[in-house]
């Protein structure tokens, strides 16, 4: 299994590209998100890679990030969700709006995305909520876990530490904070307002 690859972007297509290392050209699938991160033809690039082996096909996609890459595996372990599936959803919204949507719940940003209806979109929710919730590099990718200026939110960040030490499950909690944080940064007001939401289910 192949973790990365590091050499000469030789193609830029619409929907993947060749990096020639050692000699050799690689086809390498990629979302659009990836693709706009890229460099110009010619130019040194370093892509997370996925390999998938078919009796038919062998077939490699590529990331700019290992958090991308983390999300698609999460994608394709959801049944009837293969890898181009997987990579129109990255195209349509980039690791940290994608992470936001499945921890809110908000399957209307998903279903905007071209091949992917609510059925699915509902499906991808389900499923992934928990997962990414306990993924650390996914859960500070979420827009909870950065501040407007690009930061990371600490008192965010620090409010969801406090409440899964209190047996909260960081999924369950990370909207309730991300709504608290509107009003306050203090993180013990935070706290206390989850809490309070929370006994009253």
């Amino acid at each position: 299994m192949y973790a990365y690859i590091r050499g000469k972007l030789a193609v830029k297509d619409f929907d993947n590209v060749v990096v020639e290392a050692a000699g050799l050209g690689y086809e390498i699938w990629v979302s659009n998100q990836t693709l706009s991160s890229l460099p110009p033809v010619g130019s040194e690039v370093k892509l997370f890679l996925y390999q998938q082996v078919k009796e038919d096909e062998l077939a490699l996609f590529g990331f700019g990030s290992s958090a991308e890459k983390q999300m698609f595996v999460k994608l394709i372990s959801i049944s009837g969700i293969g890898p181009k599936v997987a990579l129109s959803i990255l195209s349509g919204l980039n690791v940290s709006a994608l992470s936001t949507a499945i921890l809110t719940g908000d399957t209307k940003a998903l279903a905007k995305i071209k091949g992917i209806g609510k059925k699915t979109a509902e499906r991808v929710i389900l499923e992934l909520k928990e997962s990414v919730g306990e993924d650390d590099s996914l859960l500070s990718a979420a827009s909870v876990g950065v501040s407007n200026s690009g930061a990371v939110d600490t008192v965010a960040a620090d409010a969801l530490e406090a409440l899964e030490s209190m047996g909260l499950s960081r999924s369950d909690a990370y909207d309730k904070v991300l709504k608290a944080r509107q009003t306050t940064d203090n993180v013990a007001e935070i706290v206390r307002s989850v809490l309070k939401g929370w006994h009253t289910r």
